[in-house]
């Protein structure tokens, strides 16, 4: 018995060593095909090595070798037709070992078992089953065989990173079967007694030092081990690139004019299971420079099932079906119904966060393949209350490049006050005066840099402005609503009126869509509506000022703070009255006392807020407290700026408030007094401020003191000359406004949210 275990034993542990790799690696692919083709081949091999125990070592690997070219032949053809793939086994071999390990590194979660997925872990199975056949069986170092296994369940781990949970049972697979391989080959203790008396004291001495050096090894290795265990592990995907796209690709958008010009070229047909109005996306573009808008997607290849992005709102989607057959449409992106779920019939590459699909070889006329979508349906009745999200997660979505005109500012916070209400009410405006006032042309030319959306919205309609294609007025409805703070990207395709038929060069369409909480991506039409004539802006009415601030910020009557209403019966009273002069005077004096103990706990209760701000916690609250008091500056001047303003754009407003005498013409000689605010320009420079705002938002941990002080004294210098430029009754009044009390009396959020929520 013990016999039939030292021979049966080593060989099985292996196998279950090499069926463990598969497991853990297995986790990472879709279905259920990888582990039993990767358990197989470590069978076959070990199987092999064992046949052929009595026959020379030499001539063990050409068989073993000879067998594994046959079995991965087999497991390329399963492969191949459960994925459904078309082509010669010939050639899917040949691309399969020519793009094997690039392709399991670029592959997307869950990986779904073709022959460029599977070629690598069917030979590595293979190898080392053999190695670690002959190794352990042949020349009985099974410690030592141990090794191939063992290297191939650590690639396994390392291949699928952090992409998976714990592998438990794997692990356990391998410790019980090393464990029981090397119990059953152990040898027998030889007879101790018939040493002699110095052997077996060297032989305990040995025992005890390798003992002792096990121990110490375990003590060693264990914090570092411990340590690891919550860790998250490294991805190799990162350093592998994955499939580009090229400049037709990475911009589409400047194609739209070239397909408006040919509206009649067939660039695709699609047949579909649901008849209607359709939009057929091509690509999302979320990336603006102030130059041009670029996809900034990453694709990784990609199964038959895709997974769902992250943005797909649960429970609002349709199941539509297209078979989409190419036509003169060129490049690689592939067109689908967002968002698609499983694609049938082409090898893609895919980006789930835009939900957008590119084939890697390129498009060419005649390519068809079947698409399953999950059409979006976003509750439209939730729209009406829904916010928008913000902090790091959407930056790239609200982020503009340098240099945006002030025209276009100008304009988005005309349209924003307009528009009034919540996030959709705006985001609405945008549509509504963009259909109004400017008209849709096929010849327009391309162009979506600042200079072009510049000239398309105030341009002369007599010389080419206000006018555009859809691509104009996808591109300035997008930067229009990050200018007010909405999460917004330019998403390029196609209109189709039935669902069904040839898609056109005149189908080809751009438009705009606003991500809202809990709702998801809303896509808007700002295209001026079919039979009307546009308003030119122009001539639209005269727009209102901008709405009176709240009661708590209107300006306070100009009366003079020493002016008591109870000194008039005093003053009246004639001079030989009776008793009730003192009884008049007392209470006139007790309630001018009252008024001056209000006004110097106001003016304390100020001066302490102030401290605690600039001089009180951490340097982040500080930079966080300074900001702060430039807000309370600007709504204490009456000047106070709108919500919705980015931190750039708040300096600005904050620079020209302090430049200007407010309600009054300039003064006549501003650089000739020291209060003036011409004889302090840096007073009107925030941009240091804004820096320091913003590093601490997003880098914490980089704020200094010295940091925190400079914010502090850029606040009050800024604060005491833009009070120098105020009337004289509110310079007087400025320490004893109670307004900065309560105006941030309910902002308790933590420190790293308070610069988002005070300037979204």
């Amino acid at each position: 018995m013990l016999r039939f275990a030292r021979a049966a034993v080593p060989p099985v542990a292996l196998v279950v060593m090499i069926a463990a790799a598969a497991l853990a690696l297995g986790r990472v692919y879709a279905g259920a095909v990888l582990v039993p083709l990767v358990a197989g081949a470590g069978l076959g091999a070990v199987l092999v090595s064992v046949a052929a125990r009595r026959a020379p070592s030499w001539l063990v690997a050409p068989v073993s070798v000879l067998g594994m070219v046959g079995y991965t032949a087999g497991a390329l053809w399963w492969s191949a037709d459960r994925a459904g793939l078309p082509g010669p086994l010939a050639d899917l071999a040949v691309e399969a070992a020519r793009n094997g390990i690039p392709r399991l590194l670029t592959a997307m979660i869950p990986v779904e078992p073709t022959p460029d997925t599977v070629i690598v872990p069917v030979v590595a199975a293979w190898l080392a089953g053999l190695a670690g056949a002959e190794i352990g069986l042949r020349w009985g170092r099974l410690l030592i065989g141990y090794g191939p296994p063992v290297l191939l369940f650590g690639g396994a781990l390392y291949v699928v990173g952090p992409n998976a949970g714990p592998a438990l049972l794997p692990v356990l697979m391998v410790i019980v079967s090393a464990a029981l391989g090397l119990a059953v080959t152990g040898r027998p203790p030889g007879p101790g007694a018939d040493l002699p008396r110095p052997a077996r004291l060297a032989l305990n001495a040995r025992t005890a030092v390798a003992a002792l050096a096990a121990i110490g090894l375990v003590a060693a290795s264990a914090p570092l081990i411990t340590g690891r265990v919550e860790a998250t592990p490294v991805d190799p995907r990162r350093y592998v690139q994955p499939p580009q796209v090229d400049s037709l690709d990475e911009n589409p958008l400047i194609r739209i004019s070239g397909w408006a010009l040919n509206p009649d070229q067939n660039l695709f047909d699609v047949r579909s299971d649901r008849t209607g109005p359709a939009r057929i996306r091509l690509a999302v573009l979320s990336d603006y420079d102030g130059i041009t808008w670029r996809v900034g997607a990453v694709y990784r290849g990609a199964g038959r099932v895709l997974p769902a992005p992250a943005t797909l709102p649960a429970g609002v989607v349709a199941p539509v079906t297209q078979r989409i057959e190419i036509g003169d449409l060129s490049g690689r992106l592939l067109p689908a119904v967002p968002t698609p779920a499983r694609v049938d019939g082409v090898r893609i590459a895919y980006d789930p966060a835009t939900g957008t699909m590119i084939e890697p070889d390129g498009l060419r006329p005649g390519l068809a393949y079947t698409v399953e979508s999950l059409a979006e349906e976003p509750d439209l009745n939730l729209l009406t209350a829904a916010d928008v999200p913000f902090g790091d997660g959407i930056a790239r979505m609200v982020a503009l490049g340098p240099g945006a005109p002030q025209p276009v500012r100008e304009l988005s916070d005309r349209i924003a006050a307009d528009a009034g209400g919540g996030a959709y009410q705006r985001a609405l405006g945008i549509e509504e005066y963009l259909a109004a006032h400017y008209r849709m042309v096929a010849d327009a030319p391309s162009g979506h840099a600042y200079p072009n959306l510049e000239f398309f919205l105030f341009g002369p309609a007599n010389g080419g402005g206000q006018q555009g294609t859809s691509e104009q007025f996808a591109a300035a409805y997008a930067v229009l609503a990050r200018m007010m703070g909405l999460p917004t990207r330019v998403v390029v395709g196609f209109r189709s009126a039935t669902g069904t038929g040839p898609v056109r060069g005149a189908d080809a369409q751009a438009w705009p869509e606003v991500y809202f909480t809990d709702v998801g991506w809303v896509a808007f039409d700002p295209l001026p509506k079919p039979d009307t004539v546009p308003e030119p802006p122009e001539r639209e009415p005269p727009k209102p000022e901008p709405p009176t601030p709240p009661p708590s910020e209107a300006p306070l009557p100009t009366l003079e703070p020493t002016a008591s209403p109870a000194a008039a019966p005093i003053a009246a009273a004639p001079d030989g009255g009776n008793g009730t002069i003192p009884v008049y005077a007392a209470g006139g004096g007790g309630l001018l006392l009252l008024v001056v103990a209000a006004l110097a706990a106001l003016a304390l209760l100020r001066q302490r807020l102030t401290r605690s701000r600039l001089a009180t916690g951490t340097p982040g609250d500080r930079v966080a407290g300074a900001w702060l008091e430039v807000r309370d500056a600007l709504r204490l001047a009456g000047t106070p700026a709108p919500a919705h303003l980015s931190a750039t754009e708040l300096a600005t407003h904050a620079t020209k408030a302090a430049t200007t005498t407010a309600g009054t013409a300039p003064t006549a000689h501003p650089a000739s007094t020291p209060e003036s605010p011409a004889a302090h320009p840096e007073a009107h420079d925030l941009r240091p401020l804004v820096d320091l705002v913003n590093r601490d938002a997003f880098a914490p941990d980089r704020t200094t003191e010295t940091d925190a002080t400079q914010a502090g004294a850029a606040a009050d210098a800024y604060a005491k000359r833009l009070r120098a430029t105020r009337p004289r009754w509110r310079r007087l009044l400025w320490p004893f406004h109670p307004g900065p009390l309560r105006w941030h009396r309910d902002n308790r959020w933590h420190r790293d949210n308070r610069w988002h929520r005070d300037n979204r």
